[in-house]
């Protein structure tokens, strides 16, 4: 039998029960859950870059998302729109090529 330890999304244990599938659970400590969130994002990105699914995709806004909601991250979009004011975000497309020193 496969062991795990990793956080789950919220209806996973659900569906394990319907399965009848053995299994423990407890609840992350807050600092915790910002290391196992970004364990998570790291896997889930992982995961995009082999699939290039929107599947995939998804399960890396969805961490984003829980991410954004910890005190850590708090003003995390404010920050994003500052940085896309002053640096512009990707929407040109631009590649640059050369050398770097």
């Amino acid at each position: 039998m496969e062991k795990y330890n990793k956080l789950v999304r919220d209806k996973i244990p659900d569906i394990l029960d319907k399965q009848g599938v053995p299994y423990e659970k407890r609840v992350a400590t807050p600092e915790e859950f910002k290391v196992e969130l970004i364990k998570k994002l790291k896997e889930e990105a992982g995961e995009f870059s082999e699939a290039g699914s929107p599947e995939e995709l998804a399960d890396v806004i969805e961490v984003i998302e829980a991410l954004k909601k910890l005190p850590d991250y708090a003003n995390v979009e404010e920050l994003r729109k500052k940085k896309s004011e002053e640096r512009g975000a990707f929407d040109e497309k631009i590649i640059l090529q050369g050398e770097k020193s």
